[in-house]
């Protein structure tokens, strides 16, 4: 017998002893017959865990409400695996060598080792078919059908990885060859890829229309579907998600800026109008006799100022601050705004108004 599957049989025997209970999966019903032909002593299938049960033994928080879990993406999909195999994760197969040349006697050859292997295959005897195959790729190693032929004793051997290997490089040679894609659908199908089985098994039917071909995508295709349908829902619940958080930044920063609008109106409102000039009002403004006679009681009333409409106008514009600002450091800098009618204006009214009160 072939070491491998003597190894394969073995960790099979291991892994039914260490739990006894997948002898009671469906896809092993005929083996577990074959040990009670035999008289062997099946285990009695585990007990289903009922709804009460799972529930009673849920964490409860103090409040005795349950915690809520974080919504899956996966927690309301339910896909039927019935057929899909666990992965085969062995070294890659042998590949051909694609920069050696070809001669006529080495695709004669070629031509023999794949019609060895392709009786090896009606006789089931299914490694020594992949064998020559491979003899045969290793010696034309430019021809898409070894490649896909080899495919196909993969997906009966149930090495999808293998099989998608090999039609991945059929495809790369010969895109437009149906078998690949018909293979490589059904490699995605034992791996339970529906949504890439699908559109393998589709392109094949449309490629070259085959019936086995059509009838694994008329099974595949409502899981495939399915999957996606599941998909379009969380994109539209992220993107609805995305469109909330915007608004709520949105939100808070209109927040913000009122908030900063109104503090910045209360200071206005509520500090002095001049304020800003160190030391009070500019001295040596034309006049102003270099100041305010007999100091602030020599002033105009302050009310008085205030309650002239052009004088509160200039006064909450920031360019006419920005000028009393300069000014109130550096008299002589006032040259600098004669041209500036909204700045002189209101320097003339102030002149005026402490002139007059001199």
């Amino acid at each position: 017998m072939d070491p491998q599957k003597l190894r394969e049989l073995r960790e099979f025997v291991s892994l039914c002893e260490s739990n006894p209970a997948m002898l009671h999966r469906a896809e092993l019903g005929f083996f577990t017959e074959w040990l009670q032909s035999m008289g062997a002593s099946i285990p009695s299938p585990p007990p289903k865990e009922s709804p009460e049960e799972h529930s009673q033994e849920e964490p409860v928080q103090e409040n005795n409400v349950p915690p809520q879990k974080p919504e899956s993406e996966e927690s309301d999909l339910e896909i039927d695996e019935e057929g899909v195999v666990p992965p085969d994760d062995e070294a890659p197969q042998e590949m051909g060598n694609d920069d050696i040349e070809v001669t006529e006697e080495m695709i004669d050859q070629a031509n023999e080792k794949k019609v060895e292997a392709i009786n090896a295959l009606g006789d089931g005897d299914l490694e020594n078919a992949v064998t020559l195959f491979t003899e045969a790729i290793k010696l034309n190693p430019r021809v898409a059908i070894l490649y896909a032929k080899r495919a196909s004793v993969y997906v009966k051997l149930q090495k999808p990885n293998a099989a998608i290997r090999d039609c991945d490089k059929a495809i790369t040679i010969n895109p437009d060859s149906a078998q690949p894609y018909k293979w490589r659908g059904k490699a995605h199908r034992l791996l339970g890829h529906w949504e890439e089985a699908a559109c393998d098994l589709a392109m094949a039917c449309k490629l070259d229309y085959d019936d086995e071909a059509s009838a694994m995508l008329k099974e595949v295709q409502p899981r495939a579907q399915k999957i996606i349908d599941h998909k379009r829902k969380y994109e539209r619940k992220r993107q609805e998600k995305e469109v909330t958080e915007r608004k709520e930044r949105l939100r808070k920063a209109k927040e913000e800026h009122e908030r900063a609008q109104r503090e910045e109106e209360a200071r206005r409102q509520t500090g002095a109008p001049f304020g800003g000039f160190p030391g009070g009002f500019p001295g040596g403004m034309p006049g102003m006799a270099g100041g305010f006679p007999g100091g602030m009681a020599g002033m105009p009333g302050v009310s008085e100022i205030l309650s002239d409409p052009e004088v509160l106008t200039a006064m909450q514009d920031p360019e006419v601050m920005a000028a009393f600002q300069d000014v109130a450091q550096n008299p002589a800098n006032i040259s600098k705004y004669q041209s500036n009618p909204k700045v002189m204006n209101l320097i003339s009214k102030l002149s005026s108004k402490f002139g007059a009160s001199a």
